[in-house]
């Protein structure tokens, strides 16, 4: 398929794998690049020199073009900057931040920039600031999301009329019905999470894997929306966050809560009781753990044979 976005990133398909905490290492990224879809490194759960470690791996294996997710708001976001541009990224999802801080800079690199919003109107700023596309991110979606709770069925052509640039679509999407759902929505291409979630290369723990197959319909929640909002898994974690802020606590007292190392101890470390467990609401339709590649195939392959049922 040739178009905005595959001719943007120079990619086979219009699927990009989310950059996600404590999931998306060099594995996983260069997996989807060599299946032909976008790779994303997560580095909002790396120090400096295992983001520089991952992005060396990743360059060996594989020669299709990756890029890595870098949220804004993180403290090391300077030197994971400048250690992307030693390690010569061409691509690099920003987040959870405003786009003008680094847009500029990086795109004078010869940088593709993308950010991530959950508005028009920060879809708006980041074309000002001069992104090379949006990821339009729905309220569905797993990890830090938007207060505005808009779905992506409105958020999607919201977005594609308030701007000039490709749109690529998140949020709520794992298969490729969903994946032709957004397109005739006005995305340009689709950025999956949680459905790489269980795939065989995350690094996410096995433990949380199995979680999100065994997920239902009311298994998650946006939390935390005095602090940064994120869609939590119901565990006895999230049951003290919902304590907590139904009793009124404060800001402070939420990121007390929080704590260091909580993302860690339940993704990566497979604590599904006390850690905390980021995963959208699509986790309902994800059954098995398979291949990086099995997975951007089967998305490809149904959204053809949807689109030729529906469209010939």
């Amino acid at each position: 398929m040739n178009n905005k976005i595959t001719s943007l990133f120079g990619i086979k398909f219009p699927i990009i794998q989310a950059g996600m905490v404590w999931a998306s290492g060099w594995r996983l990224a260069s997996a989807v690049s060599n299946a032909g879809g976008l790779g994303l490194i997560g580095s909002g759960s790396m120090y400096p020199d295992v983001l520089r470690e991952h992005l060396q791996r990743c360059k060996q294996a594989t020669d299709k073009p990756f890029g890595v997710n870098i949220p804004l708001l993180y403290a090391d976001v300077e030197k994971h900057i400048q250690i992307c541009m030693e390690e010569g990224v061409k691509i690099i999802f920003t987040s959870a931040g405003n786009p003008k801080t680094w847009t500029g800079m990086l795109k004078s690199n010869g940088i593709k920039v993308v950010h991530v919003v959950s508005s028009s109107r920060f879809a708006k700023k980041a074309e000002e600031a001069g992104c090379d596309a949006v990821v339009a991110e729905g309220f569905e979606a797993g990890g830090h999301n938007g207060r505005e709770e808009t779905t992506s069925f409105v958020l999607i052509p919201l977005v594609r009329e308030a701007v000039s640039i490709p749109v690529i679509a998140a949020g709520g999407i794992a298969t490729g019905r969903q994946m032709l759902a957004a397109m005739v929505l006005g995305a340009d291409g689709v950025q999956v999470g949680s459905r790489f979630v269980a795939s065989e290369e995350a690094s996410s723990h096995i433990s949380f894997k199995n979680a999100v197959i065994h997920a239902t319909e009311g298994d998650t929640h946006l939390s935390l929306k005095q602090v940064v909002p994120v869609r939590l898994m119901k565990n006895r974690f999230y049951e003290l966050v919902q304590e907590a802020e139904n009793r009124g606590a404060t800001k402070e007292e939420l990121i007390s809560l929080l704590g260091r190392g909580r993302a860690k101890k339940g993704m990566f470390e497979g604590d599904l009781e006390d850690g905390e467990l980021e995963i959208g609401q699509v986790a309902a339709l994800v059954k098995n753990i398979l291949p990086a590649a099995e997975i951007v195939k089967e998305i490809w392959n149904e959204y053809k044979k949807t689109k030729e049922d529906i469209f010939l």
